[in-house]
């Protein structure tokens, strides 16, 4: 081979490269695109649900409500979704006093087992 044939072979070769980087990056874009777009979906649904959550409960009850976040994130966050079902199949009547949400929440912790621990 000569000179001029490999310099025209490395040519082609780093433009193959750079058509497959460009590629590439086009299809990073694109899923950054789209994850922005999920997540731009995913705070206006629970924009949403703080807004029905909010019109549901009395203020004691919200307190709970925000209390149980801090220590329970994923439970709070099942309870809210729960009480959005209930408000959408209409099935709450008026706010829901903190009496009433614990017993909703004791109902939904009800599935979980508890374990005791005996010492020998």
């Amino acid at each position: 081979m000569s000179e001029e044939e490999i310099k025209k072979k490395r040519l082609q070769e780093q433009q193959e490269r750079s058509s497959m980087t460009e590629g590439h990056h086009a299809a990073l874009q694109q899923a950054a695109a789209q994850q922005m777009m999920q997540q731009q979906m995913l705070q206006e649904q629970m924009q949403i649900l703080k807004k029905i959550v909010s019109q549901i409960l009395e203020p004691k009850a919200r307190e709970r409500l925000s209390n149980l976040k801090l220590v329970k994130p994923d439970i709070a966050l099942q309870l809210e979704v729960y009480l959005v079902q209930l408000y959408h199949a209409v099935q709450i009547r008026g706010k829901i006093t903190e009496g009433q949400l614990v017993a909703i929440l004791s109902k939904l912790s009800g599935a979980r087992k508890e374990f005791k621990i005996r010492r020998k």
